[in-house]
This record gives C-alpha cells, sequence and structure tokens, in this order.
C-alpha cells in the first residue's frame, strides 16, 4: 500500500482543519453566552412586575389576581395566593437572572429559572415551541454543566 492511499486528501484535510475551529473555542464562552440569554427575559420580565423596592406593580397585581391561571388537565385553576406567587415571580425574575450573569450558585439559579419555567408553561401552554422548551433546555445545559470558568462559582468555589 503506497504512503498517498493512507493520507486524507487535500479536501478532507481542509474539512478536518476547518471542523477543529470552533472546537477550539473556550468551553466557558458558550457557557457565558448562554448564562446571558437565559438571564435577558426573566430579567427584563422581572423589571415590569417593580414600581419601587418591593413594591409590585399595578400590572403585576392584576396579572396574577385577574388574568393568569394554571392549566392543568384541561382546567383554569386561579393562582393560589396570588399576591405572594407574584412577589416570589418578581423577586426570582430579578435575583436569579443576576445570579446567572455574574456565575454565582449558576446551577441553583438555572435551577430556579427551569422551575419558573415550568409554572410559566402552565399558565401560558401555547408558548412551549418558541420560549419555554428554548428556557428549559439552557437551565438544564447550565444544571449540567456549570457555570464555566469566566463565573464567580469558579473565583469562589474552585473546581472547573
Amino acid at each position: 500500500m503506497n504512503a498517498a492511499a493512507s493520507q486524507p486528501s487535500g479536501l478532507l484535510r481542509l474539512f478536518q482543519r476547518m471542523e477543529a475551529l470552533p472546537a477550539a473555542i473556550p468551553q466557558s464562552l458558550p457557557l457565558l453566552a448562554l448564562r446571558v440569554a437565559l438571564a435577558v427575559p426573566f430579567f427584563k420580565s422581572g423589571l415590569t412586575k417593580w414600581d419601587g423596592f418591593l413594591q409590585l406593580s399595578s400590572g403585576a397585581v392584576y396579572l396574577f389576581t385577574q388574568e393568569f391561571k394554571l392549566h392543568i388537565l384541561g382546567s383554569e385553576i386561579p393562582y393560589p395566593f396570588p399576591l405572594t406567587m407574584a412577589t416570589l415571580s418578581g423577586m426570582g425574575e430579578i435575583i436569579l437572572p443576576i445570579l446567572l450573569v455574574l456565575g454565582l450558585f449558576t446551577r441553583f439559579a438555572a435551577l430556579g429559572i427551569l422551575a419558573m419555567t415550568a409554572v410559566i408553561q402552565l399558565t401560558v401552554p401555547e408558548g412551549w415551541a418558541n420560549f419555554h422548551l428554548p428556557w428549559a433546555a439552557m437551565a438544564l445545559t447550565l444544571i449540567t454543566f456549570g457555570a464555566g470558568r469566566i463565573a464567580l462559582d469558579r473565583l469562589i468555589f474552585g473546581g472547573r
């Protein structure tokens, strides 16, 4: 067998080099981008729930007391304790995204976002394909892989 036959062709070598380029990107960069991408919609939503420090906006009060219902087994059930739910939702939508962007307690913050996504899915079931599924996938990725090296978790707790 000759040496030329055992060597990859020029086109195959070019493809292998091109394929190696994205693999050279440090894992921490896409994890940082993922943390920010997941944090932004929740943080923006959280800002709409407040009119001041721990003062729920009238819109949030109206939505949680009058509009939002849990869609469970074909029934529409009003939120239990709607003002408490609005307050917890507003706090979660501010605190959890900040933790994600900082990379602090990342897995727990992502778990909180995943739980919120589940409740949002029960509230707005038609948003599954466009919003809730991508949010759940992003949160599950962060729960699995953590924040990466560009994170306070790494600085404070060490590890990978």
